[in-house]
């Protein structure tokens, strides 16, 4: 019975140091995006400037944006500075979560964590340059293109900023489908041939997480999946790669300390 309590009240207290743990990892991450918006803070105009530049490119001559609220021109820069405070945070957010967990991690598995954080905030950093640079230009030119006859076109400043804040977390989670391939593959749920045979099946998913994650319309939509299927096969092409390596390092048993 004595032995039994001993356990329970051990294994209370190794419960409550985990949640300890926890939120002070939750307050680093939440204090790393408080100082990168207050950083951010002083160029808030001049960043919502550069977001946008591709809208006000694709606009008719004396065509311009307009705001509806009141505030609005005051507060949603600061809401996109916000926004970019925790996309540069993304990296220190994911080591958090990574040395959350790390403890309890196999020694191989520990040394495949890091690269896999460094190329998903990457891929995600990928995804968001290629919605601005690439996406953005066609898409909004083509709006602005077919606007009716004695339509002027002027988006408000918080409306834009929504549709393109979408956007650009819908691209930068889609950009990260080879970590995610790499992972399941890793973690036995599914294997290389497995997924060769399906390759027709994820080519049709890619359109359809395209058609939901994107406005209506196929220019975008076909923006999406086309790297989607294009970061799908590079995520193959990598697991072949990763179980070379795992064989090669052999069977570990055991967590890492």
């Amino acid at each position: 019975m004595a032995e039994n309590r001993e356990t329970g009240i051990a294994a209370e207290g190794t419960f409550v140091s985990h949640l300890i743990e926890l939120r002070d990892r939750l307050l680093r991450g939440i204090l790393s995006v408080l100082v990168f918006f207050i950083l951010l803070v002083p160029f808030a105009n001049t960043l919502y400037e550069v977001l946008a530049n591709p809208l006000m490119s694709a606009l008719p001559e004396g065509n311009t944006m307009i705001s509806t609220e009141p505030h609005g021109p005051f507060f949603v820069p600061f809401k996109f500075a916000f926004a970019c405070a925790f996309v540069l945070a993304v990296p220190y957010l994911l080591y958090q979560m990574w040395a959350f967990v790390a403890p309890g991690l196999y020694k191989n598995e520990k040394r495949l964590v890091m690269p896999l954080l460094v190329s998903s905030s990457g891929l995600f950093y990928l995804g968001i340059v290629f919605s601005y640079f690439v996406v953005f230009p066609i898409i909004f030119t083509f709006f602005a293109n077919t606007a009716p006859e004695g339509v002027a076109v002027m988006t408000d400043i918080n409306a834009y900023l929504n549709f393109v804040i979408k956007l650009f977390f819908a691209f930068g989670l889609a950009f990260e489908v080879p970590v995610a391939t790499m992972l399941m593959v890793h973690m036995g749920v599914t294997d290389v041939p497995s997924l060769k045979k399906k390759r027709p099946y994820i080519i049709v998913s890619a359109f359809v997480v395209g058609m939901l994650l994107t406005p209506p319309d196929i220019f975008s939509q076909t923006l999406l999946a086309l790297p989607v299927w294009a970061l799908f096969e590079a995520g193959l092409y990598c697991c072949r790669f990763l179980k070379k390596t795992a064989d090669d390092d052999g069977t570990e048993s055991g967590p890492a300390g």
